[in-house]
């Protein structure tokens, strides 16, 4: 449970089956409690369909990048997100920070409050389009830090086909994944 100064709740199935719940500050843990009983068709459904990937990914035997790959990975994607970020940035008429490249698990992008824009560096095993799709969705976070309908307005303003980019990354995005080095 994530408690923040949002408005509404949202609830997240995450790849090792825990659920998360972000919840408005003043949300009761009645009130929370109840919405989970309401969602619970939806999260049995989304952990279903989580199981089921995992386990088409094992049959698939897909090769974890070792640390190598992933800093020339990261190092591409500095160079090429940048340069993307500046571009588009015009486009949506936007500042923004300091952009960072990570490796992470669950994110492709994300946006500070105070503009700064990290990026996923295995965006770089993902088609060009789909690139500039996370960098118009985190660069239209810095008129509307919010997935509201004047968020997507502002998305589709630049990119009018994102929808097809944003299934190709739930569909595809899970094995590219999959490539994170396991711990050990």
């Amino acid at each position: 449970m994530i408690r923040s100064n949002r408005k509404t709740m949202a609830i997240q199935v995450n790849p090792d089956l825990t659920v998360t719940v972000r919840a408005p500050m003043r949300a009761s843990k009645k009130e929370i409690e109840r919405i989970l009983q309401e969602k619970e068709s939806w999260i049995r459904n989304a952990m279903n369909q989580l199981r089921e990937k995992k386990r088409l990914y094992e049959l698939e035997d897909i090769k974890p990048l070792s640390h190598t790959e992933l800093q020339e990975l990261a190092e591409k994607a500095m160079e090429y997100i940048s340069g993307r970020v500046a571009y588009f940035s015009k486009q949506v008429g936007v500042s923004y920070g300091r952009i960072t490249i990570r490796n992470q698990k669950t994110r492709w992008g994300s946006c500070s409050g105070k503009g700064n824009l990290n990026f996923n560096c295995l965006l770089m095993l993902t088609p060009p389009e789909v690139i500039d799709y996370v960098v118009v969705h985190e660069l239209c976070h810095r008129k509307e830090m919010n997935h509201s309908k004047a968020f997507w307005h502002e998305v589709a303003k630049i990119l009018p086909d994102y929808k097809k980019h944003m299934q190709w990354l739930k569909k595809e995005g899970g094995r590219i994944m999959q490539r994170n080095p396991r711990k050990e």
